[in-house]
């Protein structure tokens, strides 16, 4: 039978028909090999197919009562066809033969030229690391199972201190499994879960009122969810909002900041991780597009990207491209190493991917993106660290903040720290803004603890109207001047 696109006859697959985790929907080797050999009818250099099911459990209460309960299914295909620089790409839900190929033939419109060949044979990658080992597969839980666990963080949360006047909790969990082909003859398969539970307080005290929360997050099953974590989850939540009943404005001005070990690894991703995104350096948009080999911080600065931390909601076993997805050192001994790059940033800069290519899901194509990134401890410690400011502000966690990504220019809003006093946390401070260049920011950091703490909220990153699952970390680090925006004096 000859190709009714190329002409040409189509390859020889396996004798195989249905594929590991999407069997199920009948899809096969050869159905991929059509696909893709219809991908690069039109002289596209590289083609790929991305299948993704994805089931989502959503189940949330306030104040004991639960006030919404749904589930969701993402099921589709999604095909890139790569040329240069340029990229074409088409999508569907439904995963017939007839409506992959239409896909195909869409992305692949960006090319004109001769046909290229796809191989004779695919092979299917074994041997991935895993990084979300599960106890219990969320498929496997029902809901009557998940209803008691929020029930009692409820009362909890309330009978843990009297100014407790409402309460909010959310539980998502996410099971399913990515399936990537590409022109190469590559098949790699992932199952990925993912969960997320979130508790919001709101506290009253003398008639002012106060609100907060606490969310924790992993790729991982119901085990995820110990009876230490759930309390910390409850503890956190009411700490962090009554505590700002007691907390005053900061001074504004000139100020050393010293970040705490954790949260505050937001700065690090939103104002310095976006700029070593290869994909803003290609095209000369980041302050970092001239910097690799440079130095760009101190020496005991090392800053990673890591898609390795186990159970983490950053880690993967293989990047959305199907390539290998490991650590990669962004920043050693103060010096600039290299960017996150996917499979075009990679070709573009003649290096091989870092396994950075991520996306939403398969209605989008790959970007450079963040896993989980953080900086390594130094050689300092914490305490040292206060000691060492006689008057500044200490930031332990942040609600909001906005980022010029290319200059890096960054507001933050501080929701929770003190201010520091002849060495010592003193007062509790609220309502306290920071504001500066992540770039800048960076050359300034004069002190880096040995405690890094890896964050373990529901983190998520955007870029160009895509949402991806991250992690960010930091040790305690001094920033020896930043702008703190406050009203006191």
């Amino acid at each position: 039978m000859l190709n009714q696109d190329t002409g040409a006859r189509p390859p020889q697959v396996g004798p195989s028909e249905g594929i590991g985790y999407f069997a199920r929907f009948g899809v096969t080797e050869r159905m991929i090999a059509q696909t893709l050999a219809t991908a690069l009818a039109r002289g596209g250099e590289h083609a790929d197919v991305f299948f993704q099911h994805r089931v989502g459990s959503d189940v949330g209460l306030e104040d004991g009562a639960v006030n919404r309960a749904h589930a969701t299914v993402e099921l589709g295909v999604g095909v890139r066809v790569v040329k240069g620089d340029q990229t074409g790409y088409g999508y569907t839900e439904d995963l017939s033969l007839p409506a992959l190929l239409e896909c195909a033939r869409t992305a692949a419109t960006i090319a004109e030229g001769p046909s290229r060949a796809v191989p004779e044979r695919f092979h299917v990658r074994a041997g991935l690391p895993d990084r979300y080992p599960l106890i219990r597969p969320w498929e496997d839980v029902r809901p009557q199972e998940k209803l008691p666990i929020l029930a009692a963080l409820n009362e909890q949360a309330f009978s843990s201190d009297a100014r407790v006047k409402k309460v909010n909790l959310f539980l998502r969990d996410e099971s399913g499994a990515i399936l990537v082909a590409d022109s190469s003859g590559r098949i790699v398969e992932d199952r990925q879960p993912m969960t997320l539970l979130y508790l919001s307080v709101l506290a009253e005290s003398n008639g002012r009122r106060e609100q907060n929360g606490y969310n924790v997050a992993g790729r991982a099953g119901f085990d995820f969810y110990s009876p230490e974590r759930l309390e910390r989850v409850v503890r956190e939540a009411v700490s962090r909002t009554t505590v700002l009943f007691e907390a005053v404005t900061p001074p504004a001005g000139e100020l050393p900041v010293v970040l705490a070990a954790g949260s505050s690894g937001i700065l690090l991703h939103e104002a310095i991780g976006h700029g070593m995104e290869a994909d803003f350096n290609r095209k000369g948009v980041s302050i970092y597009a001239d910097k690799i080999g440079k130095r760009i911080a101190q020496p005991f600065v090392q800053i990673v990207d890591d898609a390795a931390n186990a159970g983490a909601r950053g880690a993967i076993n293989v990047d959305d491209e199907g390539n290998d997805a490991g650590t990669t050192h962004l920043v050693q001994d103060g010096v600039l190493t290299t960017y996150l790059h996917d499979a075009i940033s990679a070709r573009h800069f003649g290096v091989r991917p870092t396994g950075n290519g991520r996306r939403e899901s398969y209605r989008h194509a790959p970007l450079p993106r963040m896993r989980s990134t953080y900086m390594l401890p130094g050689p300092h410690r914490t305490e040292e660290i206060i000691r060492s400011v006689k008057k500044g502000i200490y930031c332990m966690n942040f609600s909001n903040g906005q980022v010029n990504i290319g200059a890096g220019d960054f507001t933050f809003y501080v929701k929770n720290g003190y201010l520091i006093e002849d060495g010592k946390l003193t007062r509790p401070v609220k309502d306290v803004n920071i504001i500066g260049n992540g770039p800048q920011a960076l050359e300034r950091v004069d002190m880096v603890s040995d405690d890094l703490a890896i964050d373990e909220g529901g983190w998520t990153c955007g870029k160009d109207g895509q949402s991806v699952p991250v992690s960010q970390g930091l040790p305690t680090v001094r920033v020896s001047s930043m702008t703190v925006g406050g009203r006191g004096s």
